[in-house]
């Protein structure tokens, strides 16, 4: 009897410990599943959703007064940066005249350039410079089918032009009765119209510029315009000029 006993204490001794044994295997197994599977599933997630190697963190630091102000100083510094340049030949100003500018507005559909010209000495002593300061308003742009050409029916606008030189005066000198000369021969006042072809280059062959652009003008000054309707027998030619120019899209 006390052989039984022994014999199923020791059984159930061996049981519980057997349980105990296994309960302890099945909680680490259950554990190295746990880990194995969080492991496997941040894996999945870093193959399904891969996080870029450089990810910029934004800041949530509101911005000084200062930091603002800064910000608007380099804005408006970078705004007087050049977009184009320009390379025109007669008009008025000069046999050949090259120049930098601006384009602006919501389609830059506005222009203002600066030029610097030559003009040969002619039959005068010297050669002598010119600048001008140019408005351009260009309204539209159609692009030709789905090429890299555009056509601008239309350009216009005006410039006004100088000579550099002692012999061109702004007011008349005094050798010349009052009103004698009712204008001035050292500034100019030019209206013109014009069209332009441009070509976008494409990106892969740029080095320079980003476009290029043909055009011609035909324009005329304040004293032609005078002279053509006080004198009758004055021909279109004689009052009006033709320039051609190229620009080149720098920004």
């Amino acid at each position: 009897m006390d052989m039984k006993w022994f014999t199923i204490k020791g059984l159930r001794g061996v049981s519980l410990l057997f349980l105990m044994m296994t309960g302890t295997g099945i909680a680490q197994a259950q554990e190295q599943t746990d880990t194995v599977f969080i492991m496997q599933h941040d894996t999945l997630c870093q193959q399904v959703f891969p996080q870029p190697e450089n990810t910029i963190l934004q800041s949530r630091v509101p911005h000084s007064r200062y930091d603002r102000r800064i910000h608007r100083y380099r804005q408006n510094w970078s705004a007087l940066i050049p977009t184009h340049s320009k390379m025109q030949f007669a008009g008025n100003m000069g046999l050949i005249s090259i120049g930098t500018g601006w384009d602006y507005g919501r389609r830059n559909q506005w222009e203002t350039d600066i030029f610097l010209g030559f003009l040969p000495k002619y039959q005068s002593d010297k050669a002598k410079l010119t600048f001008t300061l140019k408005q351009n308003y260009i309204p539209w742009s159609l692009q030709v089918k789905e090429s890299r050409l555009s056509v601008e029916p239309l350009a216009c606008g005006m410039y006004f032009n100088t000579v550099f030189g002692d012999e061109f005066w702004t007011h008349e000198p005094e050798r010349y009765p009052k009103g004698y000369y009712g204008f001035s021969s050292k500034v100019r006042i030019h209206v013109f119209l014009g069209q332009r072809l441009t070509y976008d280059i494409d990106p892969q062959r740029r080095f320079t510029a980003k476009a290029i652009t043909l055009f011609y003008e035909i324009s005329t000054c304040d004293l032609y315009i005078i002279s053509a309707f006080t004198n009758r027998y004055l021909k279109p030619k004689d009052y009006l000029s033709l320039s051609f120019g190229i620009k080149l899209q720098l920004l």
